[in-house]
């Protein structure tokens, strides 16, 4: 199970590797929110996304022998990109298991960053079997997208950054949105605010129709979606909370908020007017939550991530069309 002590090993494996990404803010923004609202941009972290933390993290922790031998992660993009930037920077090589309806972009990303990419269809096909296999053939050490303490831990070092800025602000008490799929993240980011800012709380953030975190909170056991595909906010379509990350969401956070695509469009046009910051959908549904979900938040200040910003040009021109 990850710790604290798991999260501060990580962060000094990751000093010098991973972007430090600032707390932005914007007058407008606090104006639709209805309080004081902070948005952390982990769309600027290396490969767009925080994912490059928990792959760094996971990575640099493996035994040399083993990580010489290469990893393999499945992944609809940005987990995908972390594992294959942290591999090649590691020296070693990865193969990605992504479905074939990912973003082109996150796809042509994942090769170049140096990855072995196997497309598979997620509506017939298992990723975790497709790996699985893979991994016995090669010898290829597998590194999950959120289930996994090391990659927790890496996430976590977000949460370690969040209570030092918020500190260096004068921020002691906060709810903190943090966009969840599988809990990694949000998991993490719970953990290190425990031990280092007991005065926030965090609230993960979902899509609506694919709530299964929300749910699952909400009824006290691990709920699954009915489906893995047909929403834009792809980075966080899971089947489900993960089963090391649920204990902890059921422990730590508060309940979960769920928001529409257009509110998702929406965010990402307003993070970019207001912020000069580019979001996906998936990375944008905590700022979504924060702006229009303000009756369901109770603190004065409200603490944002946004944890990707790998869209494809043609979605985010349809965000700035309807909402800029």
């Amino acid at each position: 199970m990850s710790s604290v002590e798991m999260i501060e090993a990580a962060a000094a494996r990751l000093a010098g590797h991973a972007r430090r990404t600032p707390l932005l803010s914007s007058p407008f923004l606090d104006d639709i929110a209805g309080r004081r609202l902070l948005v952390k941009p982990e769309c600027l972290q290396h490969t767009g996304s925080f994912k490059f933390r928990g792959a760094w993290s996971a990575i640099s922790a493996l035994d040399p022998e083993i990580r010489a031998r290469g990893v393999i992660a499945f992944s609809s993009g940005n987990h995908a990109q972390g594992v294959a930037h942290a591999a090649t920077l590691h020296g070693i090589s990865s193969v990605i298991v992504m479905p074939s309806d990912a973003p082109r972009l996150k796809i042509e990303n994942t090769r170049a960053l140096g990855a072995e990419v196997v497309l598979y269809d997620r509506g017939r096909e298992s990723r975790e079997e497709i790996g699985a296999a893979i991994a016995r053939e090669r010898g290829l050490t597998l590194i999950k997208p959120y289930d996994e303490p090391q990659v927790i831990a890496g996430q976590g070092t977000v949460g370690l950054e969040i209570a030092q800025e918020a500190a260096d602000m004068g921020v002691e008490r906060a709810e903190v949105l943090v966009c969840c799929g599988g809990g990694g993240l949000t998991s993490g980011i719970a953990l290190a605010l425990e031990s280092r800012a007991p005065g926030m709380r965090v609230r993960p953030a979902e899509p609506e129709g694919f709530d299964d975190t929300r749910r699952s909170l909400a009824g006290g056991s691990i709920i699954r979606n009915a489906s893995e595909t047909g929403n834009i906010c792809d980075a966080i379509l899971t089947p489900q909370p993960g089963q090391i990350t649920f204990p902890i969401l059921q422990r730590l956070c508060g309940p979960g908020l769920a928001v529409t695509e257009d509110e998702a469009l929406h965010a990402m046009a307003l993070a970019f007017l207001r912020l000069k910051i580019v979001l996906e959908p998936g990375g944008a549904v905590a700022l979504a939550s924060a702006l229009f979900r303000r009756d369901a938040l109770q603190e004065d200040t409200v603490i944002a991530v946004a944890s990707g910003g790998n869209v494809d040009a043609g979605l985010f021109r349809v965000a700035l069309d309807r909402f800029a």
